[in-house]
């Protein structure tokens, strides 16, 4: 299995990276992140909160999907942000040419009328799911799951943003990534928008706006916590 890279210079990254930018979704500070780091970043995919924003993204999703060349035969949208994300990307894909099936889960399965926890499309052949990030991968194996229990092959992921930093596991840093660990172990194609690198070339090249000065913050903290 293979990790769909996106080149250094890669226009649909950059022009993602200044969408997420001036929509309030990438922002600067101090956060903390689920492994407890302090990041000068923070992606809130949730911030995509309106017609015009949810229908650009995926516009982008969109299309790093179809230049990506990866197959399937579904889209997959994981309990809770998966949901909006597939459905507005397989709308997207639709008004491309590229019409698939869709289905998502519930947290919690439904007792009456349909039942169960899959809503949708039935849930068979190569399904790629549809996510905004990937922290640690305890939902990518938790979609693999479902989806394997209908019967069909988890295949690929689509993400917004690949942070392109070092997993914990037990409270420990390792030597791979997230993403590289739900390629590598589990199995899964990686198709993202865009990567740390592509933000951090973003901020080096407009230095002399809102964003100066955020480039050296950035670039810090990939070489403690980064990964290729």
């Amino acid at each position: 299995m293979t990790i769909i890279d996106t080149a250094a210079d890669d226009a649909l990254a950059q022009e993602f990276v200044e969408f997420a930018i001036g929509a309030g979704v990438l922002r600067f500070g101090e956060f903390k992140t689920k492994a407890g780091r302090l990041s000068p970043y923070f992606f809130n995919a949730g911030l995509f909160d309106d017609g015009i924003k949810l229908g650009r993204l995926a516009q982008f999703y969109a299309r790093r999907i179809m230049d990506s060349g990866i197959e399937f035969d579904m889209l997959f949208g994981p309990a809770y942000k998966g949901i909006p994300l597939g459905a507005a990307v397989a709308i997207e894909l639709a008004r491309l040419g590229r019409n698939v099936p869709f289905a998502y889960n519930r947290k919690e399965a439904k007792d009456h009328g349909e039942g169960g926890t899959l809503v949708g499309a039935p849930v068979k052949g190569r399904v790629l799911i549809v996510d905004d990030v990937i922290s640690a991968g305890t939902a990518v194996r938790e979609s693999i799951g479902i989806i394997k229990a209908a019967g069909a092959t988890p295949h690929a992921i689509a993400i917004a943003l690949d942070r392109q930093e070092k997993a914990t596991e037990n409270g420990v840093d390792v030597a791979y990534s997230a993403v590289q660990q739900v390629r590598d172990q589990l199995g899964l194609q990686v198709c993202a928008i865009a990567r740390l690198a592509d933000l951090l070339q973003y901020l080096e090249q407009h230095g002399d706006t809102a964003v100066q000065g955020r480039h050296e913050e950035v670039l810090a903290y990939r070489r403690r916590y980064g990964v290729d």
